[in-house]
C-alpha cells in the first residue's frame, strides 16, 4: 500500500484552509455589503416614509380651520368679514331619545348662564332649535352648532367635565359675518358647510388634495353662490396644524407644536356702496309706487326689479341690485332651517344675471308672471339701426313715414301687424327720429323686412352675428355662478314661421330675452362705440397684512367698428328720447326706454325696460334696469335709472369729482334729487 507524501497533504490543507478562509472573507463582505445597501435603502429611499409613519404613530394631527379673508365694498367698508371663535358643538347620538337631547340642551343653558357672558345669553329654546331635533337643517351624523363665542369660563368647564356632555365637542372656527346694510346681497353670495353637500356638488373635484393645509373640513363653511364662491380660493386661506404626541395607547403625553392658520386674502369689491344703496332703494320705493298707485302707471304685480351700473370704459360694476333682497347672516352656521330658506327663495339668486320670478308659492301661479330675463323692447332699436345702416340698408339721411302701421305676410289670417304704442303715427322719420319716437313700424320696415329680403337665408345669421357682438345671447364674462345667456328666439321663430317674421320681431327687441348684467354691458358697448368690456367686480386683493397681491386691468371682450357717422346717429336719437324723470337732469344722457311685451300662460304683461349712459358727450356709466311686470319703460324702469345717475354723480361724479362727501357708516346715500315719474307722452314704449 503506498503512504501518502506528508508533504502533499500539508500542501493540499493549506489550500483547503486558504479557501475556507477566503470564501468565509467573502461571505462576510457580502453580507455587510447587503446590510450597507439595505441601510442605504432604509435611509434615502424608505426614510421619508418610515419617518412619516412614525410621526403618524407617534404623534395625532388636529387641523384648524382657516380664518376667511374679508370683502370689502370700493371705499374699504366690509361687506362680509369673519371672526375667529371656539364654538360648541353637539351630536345626536344614535339611537338617543328627543328627551335625552333636551335634558342635555337643560344642562347647557345652566352652564351658559353661570360661565357665559350675559351680554351674549342664550335661552334654552334657542339651544333646542339649534340641536335641530326634527332634522329640519341637518340630518343625523351631522353635528348641530349650538353656540358660538365661548368664554374662556366655558371652554375650561366644557374640557374638564366632558366625560359628563357626551355629544359635545369644542371646535375652534371662523364665523363668517354680514354687513347689517344687506349691500349686493346676491352679488356677494354666502357659505354653506363644506360637509352639507358642497363635498359631493360645487367641490368635487376643487377639494381632492393631500396636503393637510389645504384639506377642506367637514364643518368649514365654503363659498356656495356669488363672489364668495367665485374667489373661494383666494378667500379661504390655508389650515393650521396641532400635532399632538401621543404614546403606544395613543394617549396625549406633551404639548402640540402648533402652525397657526394662514388668513385668507382680503378683496376689495369696485361697487360703491352709496351708489349700490342707492340702487336698491330706488328699486324698492318704484316697486311700491307701481303697486299703490291709482294713476294709470299702476301696475300691481311689480314685485321685483333689477339693475346694474358698469362704467364705459373700465368694465368696473358700481352697483348690481336684485330686489327685494334678505339678510345674508340668516346662512351663520352653514345651513338654515327649511322655514328660513322658504322666506327667501325667492330673493336667494342674483336676478341680475339669472331667471328669477316673483314672490308666488304655487307653480300654477309662477307660470303666470315672467323671469328676470326679459325681452329688450324698444331697447334693441339703436342697435337695429347700426345694423341697418352698416348692412346699407338706408343711409343716415333716409327718410320713412311713419302711418302707425306696417303688414307684412300674406293676405287674409297670416298677415300681420306692426305698430306703435298708443297707436301712434310718427309721420316722416330718419334713423335718429326712429329711435327718439320709438318707431316699430320703422324697425319693421327698414330693418327686420329689409335685411330678409336682402338675404332671406342667411339674414337670422346675419343679425346673430350682430347681438352677439355686443354681448346678447352670449356670456358677459362675469364668472359668477348660474350666470345665463339669455333665451334667443329667432332661430326657433325662422323655423316655426319664418326668417322675415324672426327678423321683423327682432328689429323691435321681440326675439331675444336677455339679463339685466346683458343690458348693461350692451348699453356700455354703444356708449364706448363698440369695446365690450368685461364686467369687473374686484378691484383689488390684498393679504392679510395688507400687501397687494393682485389687481385688476380692464379687459376688452371684443371690439365692434362702425363709422362714426352711425355711432353719432343713434346717440342723436337717444339724446332725444322725450322722458319726464329726465326733464331736470343737469347733465346730458343718451337714453332708451323699453316695453317688452311677453306671452304669458296666454296672456301679454308688459316689462319695464331701460338703458342709458352719461354724459352724453363722453360716457362714463352705463346703467340697465328692469323691472318686470312694470309696465311702460319710461313709467316704470326710468325714474329708477335717473336716481342711479344722481347717486353716480354724487359720489363718484360724473367727471370725476363727487358732488357730496359720502355718507356716515350706516346712513343712507339714496338722497339724490330726482325727477317726476310721470309717463313720457307716448314718446316711447
Amino acid at each position: 500500500m503506498v503512504q501518502d507524501d506528508p508533504q502533499k497533504r500539508e500542501i493540499s490543507r493549506r489550500r483547503n484552509f486558504s479557501f475556507r478562509l477566503n470564501l468565509f472573507f467573502f461571505a462576510t463582505f457580502f453580507l455587510f455589503s447587503v446590510l450597507i445597501v439595505r441601510l442605504a435603502i432604509l435611509q434615502f429611499v424608505d426614510g421619508p416614509s418610515l419617518r412619516e409613519e412614525e410621526e403618524r404613530r407617534g404623534s395625532t394631527k388636529v387641523l384648524i380651520p382657516p380664518i376667511r379673508g374679508n370683502i370689502y365694498d370700493s371705499g374699504g367698508k366690509a361687506i362680509a368679514y369673519s371672526t375667529s371663535t371656539q364654538s360648541l358643538y353637539y351630536s345626536i347620538e344614535p339611537g338617543a331619545k328627543k328627551g335625552d337631547s333636551v335634558a342635555m340642551a337643560a344642562k347647557l343653558h345652566g352652564v351658559f348662564q353661570k360661565h357665559g357672558d350675559p351680554k351674549v345669553a342664550v335661552t334654552l329654546e334657542q339651544i333646542v332649535k339649534s340641536m335641530d331635533l326634527d332634522y329640519k337643517k341637518n340630518t343625523v351624523s351631522v353635528p348641530r352648532r349650538i353656540k358660538s363665542g365661548l368664554t374662556s369660563g366655558e371652554i375650561a368647564y366644557f374640557m374638564e367635565n366632558r366625560d359628563t356632555y357626551k355629544g359635545i365637542d369644542i371646535v375652534e372656527e371662523s364665523i363668517r359675518h354680514y354687513d347689517t346694510t344687506n349691500t349686493a346681497v346676491q352679488l356677494v353670495g354666502y357659505l354653506k358647510k363644506f360637509g352639507g353637500g358642497a363635498e359631493n356638488g360645487l367641490y368635487k373635484d376643487k377639494a381632492k388634495t393631500d396636503d393637510a393645509r389645504l384639506k377642506y373640513l367637514q364643518q368649514e363653511d365654503v363659498g356656495y353662490d356669488g363672489l364668495e364662491y367665485l374667489y373661494q380660493d383666494e378667500l379661504r386661506g390655508k389650515n393650521g396644524l396641532k400635532v399632538y404626541p401621543v404614546n403606544a395607547s395613543s394617549r396625549i403625553i406633551g404639548p402640540p407644536v402648533v402652525t397657526t392658520p394662514e388668513k385668507g386674502d382680503n378683496i376689495y369689491l369696485t361697487i360703491n356702496r352709496q351708489v349700490q344703496e342707492a340702487t336698491e332703494t330706488a328699486i324698492m320705493d318704484q316697486l311700491h309706487l307701481l303697486r299703490t298707485t291709482t294713476t294709470d302707471k299702476h301696475a300691481p304685480n311689480a314685485k321685483t326689479g333689477y339693475a346694474v351700473a358698469m362704467e364705459v370704459k373700465t368694465g368696473k360694476v358700481i352697483a348690481m341690485a336684485s330686489m327685494p333682497d334678505y339678510d345674508p347672516n340668516i346662512w351663520e352656521g352653514g345651513s338654515i332651517s327649511t322655514d328660513d330658506y322658504n322666506a327667501i327663495k325667492y330673493v336667494l339668486q342674483n336676478g341680475t344675471i339669472s331667471p328669477v320670478i316673483g314672490p308666488y308659492d304655487e307653480p300654477k301661479e309662477q307660470r303666470k308672471h315672467p323671469s328676470s330675463i326679459v325681452f329688450l323692447g324698444s331697447t334693441q332699436k339703436p342697435l337695429s339701426v347700426l345694423i341697418g345702416l352698416n348692412e346699407k340698408l338706408f343711409t343716415t339721411s333716409s327718410t320713412y313715414t311713419d302711418t302707425g302701421s306696417f303688414f307684412y305676410g300674406k293676405e287674409g289670417a297670416t298677415r300681420r301687424r306692426i305698430g306703435n304704442a298708443k297707436g301712434h303715427a310718427y309721420g316722416t322719420l330718419d334713423p335718429a327720429s326712429a329711435i327718439s319716437h320709438s318707431s316699430n313700424p320703422f324697425m319693421a320696415k327698414m330693418i327686420g323686412d329689409a335685411l330678409y329680403r336682402k338675404d332671406s337665408k342667411n339674414g337670422v345669421d346675419i343679425w346673430d352675428r350682430y347681438v352677439k357682438q355686443f354681448g346678447l345671447g352670449v356670456s358677459t364674462g362675469s364668472g359668477l355662478l348660474n350666470e345665463s345667456r339669455g333665451v334667443v328666439g329667432y332661430f326657433h321663430e325662422k323655423e316655426a314661421a319664418s326668417s322675415q317674421s324672426a327678423l321683423i320681431l327682432a328689429s323691435f327687441g321681440q326675439m331675444g330675452r336677455y339679463t339685466t348684467l346683458q343690458l348693461a354691458q350692451y348699453a356700455a358697448t354703444l356708449a364706448s362705440h363698440g369695446k365690450r368690456m368685461k364686467p369687473q367686480f374686484v378691484k383689488e386683493i390684498r393679504d392679510s397684512d395688507g400687501n397687494v397681491v393682485q389687481t385688476f386691468q380692464p379687459e376688452v371682450l371684443n371690439t365692434i367698428t362702425f363709422p362714426d357717422a352711425y355711432w353719432n346717429e343713434i346717440e342723436e336719437g337717444m339724446s332725444k328720447v322725450r322722458l319726464a324723470s329726465f326733464n331736470n337732469a343737469p347733465y346730458k344722457v343718451l337714453r332708451k326706454t323699453g316695453t317688452s311685451q311677453q306671452q304669458v300662460s296666454g296672456k301679454t304683461v308688459e316689462n319695464s325696460v331701460f338703458i342709458a349712459s352719461a354724459p352724453a358727450d363722453d360716457p362714463v356709466i352705463a346703467v340697465a334696469v328692469v323691472i318686470p311686470e312694470g309696465g311702460f319703460g319710461a313709467d316704470g324702469a326710468g325714474p329708477v335709472a335717473r336716481k342711479i345717475l344722481d347717486a353716480y354723480e354724487d359720489y363718484i361724479g360724473l367727471n370725476g369729482v363727487p358732488k357730496k362727501q359720502p355718507s356716515p357708516p350706516g346712513g343712507s346715500a339714496a338722497n339724490g334729487t330726482t325727477g317726476g315719474t310721470t309717463g313720457d307722452n307716448g314718446a316711447a314704449r
